[in-house]
């Protein structure tokens, strides 16, 4: 009991601590800072919002931090005051930076007609526009009307703002000395956001866009409110809906961006302009691309974007950052997601040595980033952060896992066992399932309105107990096992129908005995962590795109085909006395789409065109198999 007491005690002093803290930083900043709302030109005459928080100290030249973003930078009135004080952006604050928020072209309060994820343009002439020029114009109006700035200039920004940073990078201001995009906005129809191997992630779409996608031809402080689900239950609504057409019934004519995505349901040069990877070349700031390793919107952007510099631009001064979180919360609390534990507050590590130090390095000439590798990387399992100087590391040894006949995974190649002369025959042992889209899988458990974002660590359990999913899981490992980078999965398949999805799940199940020490935060809720299912990486794939997302191409029935794909980077130990498993199954809902299952153009298929299909995954030699990236010690 007096144990009780105790941490009740603590809490509650260390909770009006903060309050306090808190209530001093506001009134520091207002009496240290002095808000500023300017319209800045561009170079085709359009004039963008921007808000700037200017430090009152002169006895030093300050850098810029800039964010550009479509969601606002309210409040607006030079007498409204952000509250900085509740984040830890007040740490730039009290280091005297100017704080800068710019309203982007044709969102809110700037002029302009805006563009969804704005294809980079490398050959502007006279006054052509593109994302990076509106930043470059409004960047080169601060340094040279901004009083009492040092000529520097960072940019950061989360999700889509984090695209935006990835376009100031490529502005070329010779000001722009460091920029971070965070969990960046980059390829919408390979991995972020909206589609994840050309399948469409309708629940986020349809969450966000009846509000986003609302046009505004004039600028407006106010976007309004969005479309209600009348059913609180989102596995039922998506059903009730049907095909996907119904859902772009639902929203109207006038979400442009909506309708436009209909039009290209296969990678095509429509998509392919708004790959932000296609402008990384000869970039020029210092770069600290920094992501989530279990982020249900944009895990894939920070992984691809930095490895697209990384070959498309060698020369850059480029770094990573994966920590174990959800969207953006780097800057929340870090210490769990769901009912997975980390063992220490990982965002406030991060803030304090890796972002920090990144900007006052290259803004302000302070300290050192010596200690910033090229490669920053919480590793959950054993909860440590490796400092690695390249990625995946040099150590990486690329290993296959291989089912087994007895739904078991096992590093032995089944091909050793059979005699050379049979080596070339085909298996013929599978597994079978019967994928139906009136009953497709649940992408987490229970009943949800929203998205839950704890769904990237959830216990797997209850999606063992279907028919509709198989497992296959290797005996306890007798030694720890750390996968750092993309695993590759090789899936050997033959289906009755044209077309489905492939969801490949990569699970560390833990001991039956598990528990966690009473002194690690979590999120105070009382989960029976023994035999936990902990989902580490999944990823979905439309099958008719396995070999080119630009020309789709239809299964023939119950031929035995290769599927294979690659799944985002994992950085993660399976500990001795745990054991992987790998779920496959071919639905994901209402994350996903259902696929009908029928070689079409989903976007314009009927609920008539859903048809159950008969799914083998094959096993043994010339079976199924996975590319792991064992990290060797």
């Amino acid at each position: 009991m007096n144990k009780v007491i105790f941490f009740v005690l603590f809490c509650l002093f260390s909770g009006m601590a903060k309050a306090q803290d808190r209530v001093a930083d506001s009134t520091w900043f207002v009496d240290n800072y002095t808000k500023k709302e300017i319209y800045i030109t561009m170079r085709d005459d359009v004039r963008l919002f921007t808000t700037l928080y200017i430090p009152k100290d002169n006895t030093e030249k300050h850098p810029f931090i800039m964010t550009r973003t479509p969601y606002s930078c309210a409040p607006y009135g030079e007498d409204k005051i952000l509250p900085v004080w509740n984040g830890y952006v007040m740490k730039y604050a009290r280091e005297n930076y100017i704080l800068v928020m710019q309203d982007v072209r044709g969102r809110y309060m700037s002029e302009g007609v805006f563009e969804d994820v704005r294809p980079f343009n490398k050959d502007k002439k006279g006054k052509e526009t593109d994302e990076a020029s509106d930043t470059y114009d409004a960047v080169d109006w601060m340094v040279k009307n901004i009083p009492g700035n040092n000529g520097n200039v960072g940019v950061f920004g989360t999700s889509y703002p984090g695209f935006y940073s990835t376009e100031a990078a490529l502005s070329n201001h010779p000001a722009i000395k460091a920029v971070s995009p965070q969990a960046p906005v980059t390829d919408w129809f390979i991995g972020d956001d909206f589609h994840h191997n050309g399948a469409f992630f309708a629940m986020d779409g349809f969450s966000f866009y009846p509000t986003f996608g609302k046009p505004h031809p004039a600028p407006t402080k106010d976007y309004g409110s969005g479309f209600k689900t009348p059913i609180k239950d989102n596995y039922k609504f998506y059903l009730q809906a049907g095909a996907v057409k119904n859902l772009a019934a639902m929203i109207g004519d006038s979400i442009k961006f909506w309708h436009e995505m209909y039009r290209h349901p296969n990678y095509d040069s429509w998509w392919q302009a708004r790959n932000a990877r296609v402008g990384l070349y000869n970039v020029k700031p210092a770069m600290l691309w920094v992501g989530g390793l279990f982020d249900a919107e944009d895990c894939f952007g920070a992984w691809a974007s930095f490895k697209a510099t990384e070959k498309q631009s060698p020369q850059t001064n480029n770094r990573i950052t994966m920590g174990p979180w959800y969207h953006g919360q780097w800057s929340r609390e870090g210490s769990f997601l769901g009912n997975v534990r980390f063992e220490s507050n990982t965002s406030a590590y991060y803030q304090q040595n890796i972002e920090m130090p990144f900007f006052q390095y290259y803004l302000k000439g302070k300290g050192s980033v010596d200690d910033l590798k090229k490669a920053n990387i919480f590793f959950t399992g054993e909860n440590r952060w490796k400092k690695l100087d390249n990625w995946p590391p040099a150590e990486v040894e690329n290993k296959n896992i291989y089912i087994t006949y007895s739904k078991g995974l096992s590093f032995d190649n089944p091909v050793a066992k059979f005699k050379p002369e049979d080596r070339s025959k085909r298996s013929v042992s599978y597994s079978e399932y019967i994928s139906d889209p009136a009953k497709p899988v649940p992408y987490a458990e229970g009943v949800h309105w929203g998205r839950t974002r704890e769904y990237m660590t959830d216990d797997q359990r209850f999606a063992g107990r279907r028919t509709d999913v198989l497992s296959f899981e290797t005996e306890v490992l007798t030694s720890d096992l750390t996968l750092a980078g993309p695993v590759i999965a090789n899936l050997v398949t033959a289906i009755s129908t044209t077309d489905a999805d492939f969801v490949v799940k990569v699970i560390d199940v833990f001991p039956d005995d598990f528990t966690y020490p009473e002194n690690t935060k979590g999120n105070g809720k009382d989960y029976p962590m023994g035999g936990y299912e902990m989902l580490v990486r999944g990823e979905i794939m439309r099958g008719k795109f396995r070999n080119s997302f630009e020309k789709p191409e239809p299964f023939v029935p119950n031929k035995i085909t290769p599927v294979k794909f690659t799944l985002p980077d994992v950085a993660h130990t399976f500990k001795k006395g745990h054991r992987l498993m790998i779920q496959v199954q071919s639905s994901w809902f209402p994350l996903a789409d259902r696929n009908p299952q029928k070689f079409t153009d989903i976007y314009k298929a009927d609920n008539s065109d859903f048809q159950k299909a008969s799914i083998r995954i094959y096993d043994g030699v010339n079976g199924s198999y996975f590319t792991l990236p064992i990290l060797k010690n």
